[in-house]
């Protein structure tokens, strides 16, 4: 495994997966930039900090698992999927108990070892829609 590639699969498990949101520090950098943020979302470290901190609250059994990596420089390309149950409001909605899965991709650009700009792609639609907070097409 790359070098890198396991960089973010260390802040997955660490972080997003066991909740150890102070370990974020390890993997990114303080002045990191989140190109496409979270509703609300704040600048650097600590605004991450604070998404990862609300989906936990949202979904406490939030769990990670990377589909698939590419490597190329000093970017990473992370397939993933996540998993939970809705226990906790969540952009609006409130917890409805359902379980979801989630897919996405994010891009990160490492510098001077640790993650310097991140792009998440993530289907929010599908999740919205898995809350029932979004009636799918046609009903």
């Amino acid at each position: 495994m790359h070098a890198l590639s396991g960089m973010v699969r260390g802040f997955i498990e660490e972080v997003l997966n066991q909740g150890l949101i102070d370990n974020a520090d390890r993997f990114f950098r303080e002045d990191m930039v989140e190109h496409v943020p979270f509703p609300g979302q704040g600048p650097g470290i600590e605004g991450l900090k604070d998404v990862v901190r609300a989906m936990r609250l949202a979904f406490p059994d939030m769990h990670w698992r990377v589909e698939e990596q590419l490597t190329e420089g000093d970017r990473v390309l992370t397939r993933f999927e996540w998993t939970g149950t809705h226990s906790g409001p969540f952009l609006g909605v409130n917890a409805t108990g359902r379980s979801v899965k989630v897919w996405g991709m994010v891009i990160d650009r490492f510098d001077e070892g640790r993650i310097k700009e991140t792009r998440l792609i993530m289907d929010t639609l599908g999740l919205m829609m898995q809350l029932g907070a979004v009636s799918p097409p046609g009903q």
